[in-house]
C-alpha cells in the first residue's frame, strides 16, 4: 500500500514584505480606504476581488460563514444578494449582526467589516436583478437555497420547466424570495502583512453617523 505523504503544517508560513499601512496616510473614512485597497485588488488582476466571506448567527449565537459577492459599496454600505430564505438569509433576519472578511493575499491584505444588515428596496434588487445573465436569472428560480433534495435530477427537472416557462423572452422578474442585503459597517479593520507577525491593523470605529474613530490594534 502507498502512503499518502504527510505535510508537516508547521513549517507552512509566509514572511510578509510587499506594503506597510500607517494611521498617518490613511484615508479619514474607511470607505476611501477600502475603495482604494480594492481598486489595487482589481488592477492586480486577482480572481473575484469582490469575494468575501460572510458569518452569520442564528437568534442563540451559533455561527455559519460562506463566500458571497460584493456587488455594490458605497458611505451607505456594502451590498450582496441572495435567496432570503437561504440559510444565512433565515439568520439574518432572526438576527441582523453580521461579519465580512475579504483576503487579498496576493497582497497580503485582509479587511474585516462588522456591522448590521438590512434588505434593500426590492426596486433597486429587481434592477440588479433584470441586468444579470439570463441563466443567473432562470437560476435564481431554479433553487430554492438551502433546502435539501434528493439529487440533482431534481435541479435539472426544475431548469428544464422553467426554460419552457420562460421560452422565446427575456421578461424573467425576480422570484419574491430573492433580493439584496446591505450591511451597514460599525467596525472596519485593515491588516497589512508585515514581517515576523508583526502585522500593520489599522481598526475605525463608528463614532457618530459622518464620523469615525481610528486607532492602531497590536497584531
Amino acid at each position: 500500500m502507498t502512503e499518502t505523504p504527510q505535510t508537516s503544517l508547521e513549517d507552512l508560513r509566509e514572511d510578509y514584505r510587499l506594503a506597510t499601512l500607517d494611521e498617518s496616510t490613511c484615508e479619514t473614512s474607511p470607505i476611501q480606504q477600502f475603495a482604494h485597497w480594492f481598486k489595487d485588488a482589481k488592477n492586480a488582476h486577482l480572481k473575484e476581488p469582490n469575494a468575501m466571506s460572510i458569518a452569520t448567527c442564528t437568534r442563540d449565537g451559533r455561527p455559519s460563514s460562506r463566500i458571497v459577492l460584493l456587488k455594490e459599496f458605497g458611505e451607505s454600505g456594502f451590498i450582496f444578494y441572495t435567496n432570503y430564505g437561504s440559510q444565512k438569509g433565515r439568520e439574518i433576519e432572526a438576527n441582523p449582526h453580521v461579519a465580512l472578511t475579504f483576503l487579498w493575499a496576493e497582497l497580503e491584505r485582509q479587511v474585516r467589516i462588522e456591522g448590521t444588515v438590512t434588505r434593500i428596496p426590492a426596486d433597486k434588487s429587481e434592477a440588479y436583478f433584470r441586468s444579470r445573465p439570463r441563466g443567473s436569472r432562470i437560476g435564481a428560480w431554479v433553487s430554492h437555497q438551502s433546502e435539501r433534495i434528493e439529487n440533482r435530477a431534481v435541479l435539472e427537472t426544475r431548469l428544464a420547466e422553467l426554460e419552457t416557462r420562460f421560452a422565446g423572452s427575456d421578461d424573467i422578474p425576480p422570484p419574491d424570495y430573492w433580493g439584496g442585503f446591505c450591511v451597514q459597517p460599525e467596525r472596519i479593520e485593515f491588516w497589512q502583512g508585515r514581517t515576523s507577525r508583526l502585522h500593520d491593523r489599522i481598526l475605525y470605529e463608528r463614532h457618530n453617523s459622518a464620523e469615525w474613530n481610528v486607532s492602531r490594534l497590536s497584531p
